[in-house]
């Protein structure tokens, strides 16, 4: 059996975005003793290592991440397609933007906006040749809070693992989470 040590137990929490109080409150102890076992002064009982532990664990229950929000399947394009066909995979999804990803790694998206200002006659031209910046991209274990301040900013999110997309999360689905 692994027990945690008074730093580890620190990190969760803080990981957790829980303060001692809420921690406490949650394992039914006091404050100082959460502060004492993470400063190491106190070695608790078992059976109080067990609570709070347990207490972590709803926490991390709580928590909402990436992998939970995001939509495996990622329509995109390639740099390489024609404008055109970008837009008619949008009009088909019915999508304002698209992500652009090359052998798997976002490099941009394309969005309706980022089209009409390209001008007239650009639906034969390649989608690099048009493109925005790429989506932010965040790992599948992103907490809401992170997903949400990037959405703040961006249409959408990708989350990637080793480099590789596996996912994205736009501002409607954190909606439809929230609602």
């Amino acid at each position: 059996m692994h027990l945690p040590t008074p730093q580890d137990l620190r990190e969760r929490r803080t990981s957790l975005d829980l303060t001692q109080s809420e921690l406490a409150s949650r394992a039914d102890v006091s404050q100082p003793l959460i502060a004492r076992i993470e400063g190491g002064d106190v070695d608790p009982r078992l059976s109080t290592l067990r609570r709070i532990v347990e207490a972590l664990e709803e926490a991390e229950g709580d928590v909402v991440r990436a992998e939970t929000l995001m939509h495996e399947e990622v329509i995109s394009v390639s740099p390489d397609d024609a404008v055109h066909d970008a837009v008619q995979k949008m009009q088909e999804a019915g999508y304002s933007q698209l992500p652009v990803i090359s052998s798997g790694v976002p490099v941009g998206s394309i969005s309706d906006s980022d089209v009409v200002h390209a001008g007239e006659d650009v639906g034969d031209h390649a989608v690099r040749e048009v493109m925005s910046e790429s989506f932010p991209t965040v790992s599948a274990d992103a907490t809401l809070d992170e997903i949400s301040s990037l959405l703040d900013h961006y249409k959408a999110v990708m989350v990637t693992e080793d480099g590789e997309t596996v996912g994205i999360i736009t501002q409607a689905d954190v909606a439809a989470r929230l609602s």
